[in-house]
């Protein structure tokens, strides 16, 4: 008998155990750096509804659009004093912070294709750098995605790195705008979404902004009717992360979870929106309404060699810049991408 209350004792325990642990839930607020209409946005939202019916609805995220709590460069700083939980967005964005946050999260003409930067970020370095970047603001970064190779949105013809000469464009802050600046044109510095009217306005002449397929759908081809497609310039990392307290309280399965989350996330947006940017290009080109430029490999050449200059320049402006170039540099060579 004294043996049975005993085992009903540690079931009874177990039991209450397994639901306190069960019971653990985080709701929690994420920013992204897109605004709702966009199609990155919608990408980002599925995410988060993936993660609520993976964990069980353990962790439930609610996306937000950018600039509704904090502006785009002030994620890091909200989510490290506990106003926000996460944020999905571009990590060139705090290159205020420090200058490796731009070397690292938008290495301006370094990859042909998504999974170039994804193979740096997973197996090269490069989630081992953020995450000890990350440690001293208070974040977590749980990994990477990417909307893929950009295109450029412009008013104006574009045919190769002499006609940037004096062009009046949007591009994210730290390195992008320094490579475009060294490249001849005038960078301004806007969210993502002021874009659009400030293309309108006639405040900028072309954006480097995001994929073909996205601009379409915002309409950008309608008042900018000289895209160069395929992008010559920017794939931007795409930051998930999360408020290191939280992090450190969620258990090894929810880390787990997330973390696959997001490579799923990252290969799910980077082929959803290939496949998109193919079929916008075919209708834009039956349209008939829109000239697309597609840079020579000389042309590209020269923007990625002048690129390659402002790198350097950037690795010498803080320590962390030193490391994320001595490893970014070193996995490109070792992988033939530096020819």
């Amino acid at each position: 008998m004294k043996k049975l209350v005993t085992s009903l004792m540690a079931a009874a325990l177990a039991a209450t155990v397994g639901t306190a642990q069960a019971a653990d839930t985080f709701n929690l607020k994420f920013q992204s750096s897109d605004n709702t209409g966009n199609a990155n946005f919608l990408l980002k939202k599925e995410w988060a509804a993936r993660v609520k019916e993976a964990t069980g609805g353990r962790v439930n995220i609610e996306m937000m659009p950018v600039g509704s709590i904090v502006k785009h460069t002030e994620t890091m700083d909200a989510i490290g004093s506990g106003i926000l939980d996460g944020h999905v967005t571009a990590t060139g964005y705090f290159s205020g912070k420090d200058p490796a946050f731009g070397l690292i999260g938008n290495t301006v003409g370094a990859w042909g294709d998504p999974n170039e930067m994804l193979l740096f970020m997973e197996q090269g370095g490069g989630t081992e750098l953020l995450r000890e970047m990350y440690q001293p603001y208070g974040l977590y970064f749980i990994g990477a995605s990417a909307t893929g190779l950009e295109a450029f949105v412009s008013k104006v013809p574009l045919d190769g790195v002499a006609d940037l000469k004096g062009l009046k464009l949007r591009a994210p802050e730290g390195l992008v705008q320094a490579v475009f600046a060294a490249a001849g044109a005038a960078p301004v510095g806007l969210p993502g979404s002021e874009v659009y009217t400030s293309l309108d306005k006639g405040v900028i002449d072309a954006a480097d902004y995001t994929v073909f397929s996205t601009n379409e759908q915002q309409g950008m081809h309608k008042i900018a009717k000289h895209p160069v497609y395929p992008g010559f310039h920017a794939m931007p990392v795409l930051d998930v992360s999360i408020n290191l307290k939280t992090w450190n309280k969620m258990g090894a399965d929810l880390q787990q979870i997330l973390k696959m989350s997001v490579r799923d996330f990252a290969r799910q947006m980077t082929s959803t929106l290939k496949m998109a940017d193919l079929a916008a290009v075919a209708k834009v080109k039956a349209r008939g309404d829109v000239t697309i430029h597609d840079w020579s490999a000389e042309e590209r050449n020269k923007f990625r060699a002048i690129a390659m200059t402002e790198w350097k320049k950037f690795s010498k402006k803080s320590p962390n810049a030193k490391k994320v170039y001595d490893v970014l540099t070193k996995f490109m060579a070792d992988n033939g991408m530096l020819n």
